[in-house]
């Protein structure tokens, strides 16, 4: 029958399950026991190319967590710095992190009202001189696409670089903030980061009142926009499952978010490198583990099949 044709398939010519699946439209049941035979087989296979090590749709695992997010009616997207890592844009902590190589002082609100030359100095250095250079990847466009199908309703990111917006996603709560804008700490007026302004010397200075400027990112000391964490709060509050890729889950308030979702029932799909916080703690229900770029194309592709 067919579910026998679907693993005969992958064995043969190492399709992709999940192409096999979309092309036969063939519907997993975990709790069929010729299903999960099926799948205990499919996981016996070879999972990386040899070539690439790309993490093969073959792992029960994807089809599980596409299983849930396609019988999810809303769905929440909460990612980190590892989807923009494969961008070329380095994380703030671990190993090869930001924070390994500079002083995070600089991003401290105090240290920087105090000495914005020296601050300034530092984020035209790892922030803006390289800033658009970074483009979207793979990861970013799958989610993009997934929530254009309207199955998800919104992304909140930890993230302050842009890329899902360039990505083409429709509505994103930055909980961090963002570099693409600029906040005067006298007026409070918000100023597109233009490079003229950015420019200036010795810092950039608010051409309303000549007060001084500061990235539109959430420094420490400082709290989270209340637009952003009321954005994410109420959509964790009521999603039905969360996609959350490329975060240690260590990171607070941002950390609360799918917890909380967790606790309203949602199930909870986790894209990683590394083990988090979530995963540890028991509040991942599904843990894929590899490259964002390569398993989220994959992921999203069998949920709207």
């Amino acid at each position: 029958d067919s579910d026998h044709f679907v693993l005969d398939a992958v064995e043969r010519a190492q399709i992709y399950i999940g192409t096999v699946l979309s092309y036969l439209g063939v519907k997993i049941n975990l709790e069929d026991k010729l299903h999960r035979e099926i799948l205990k087989d499919v996981e016996k296979m070879q999972k990386t190319d040899k070539n690439q090590g790309f993490f093969m749709i073959s792992d029960a695992n994807i089809v599980q967590a596409a299983e849930i997010l396609r019988n999810s009616a809303e769905i929440l997207l909460f990612t980190g710095a590892g989807i923009s890592v494969e961008s070329g844009i380095p994380p703030f902590r671990g190993t090869g992190g930001l924070w390994e190589k500079h002083d995070p002082s600089f991003v401290e609100i105090d240290h920087f009202l105090r000495y914005p030359r020296e601050s300034w100095a530092k984020l035209k250095e790892i922030f803006y001189d390289h800033w658009g250079q970074a483009c979207p990847n793979p990861a970013h466009y799958a989610l993009a696409d997934l929530q254009n199908s309207g199955r998800a309703k919104l992304t909140v990111t930890q993230n302050i670089d842009c890329l899902h917006q360039r990505a083409g996603a429709p509505a994103v709560a930055e909980f961090h903030g963002t570099l693409e804008y600029l906040v005067c700490m006298e007026c409070a007026s918000r100023l597109k980061a233009e490079k003229e302004l950015i420019a200036q010397q010795p810092f950039p200075l608010c051409p309303s009142c000549g007060g001084l400027l500061k990235p539109d990112v959430v420094f420490f000391g400082e709290g989270i926009p209340e637009d952003a964490a009321g954005a994410a709060y109420e959509a964790a509050e009521n999603c039905d499952a969360v996609i959350v890729v490329g975060t240690s889950g260590e990171v607070m308030p941002a950390c609360h978010i799918p917890v909380l979702a967790k606790r309203r029932g949602a199930k909870v799909i986790e894209v990683n490198l590394d083990p988090s916080s979530f995963s540890r703690n028991g509040v991942s229900d599904v843990v894929l583990t590899g490259k964002a770029g390569v398993i989220l194309p994959q992921l999203v592709e069998m949920i709207l099949s």
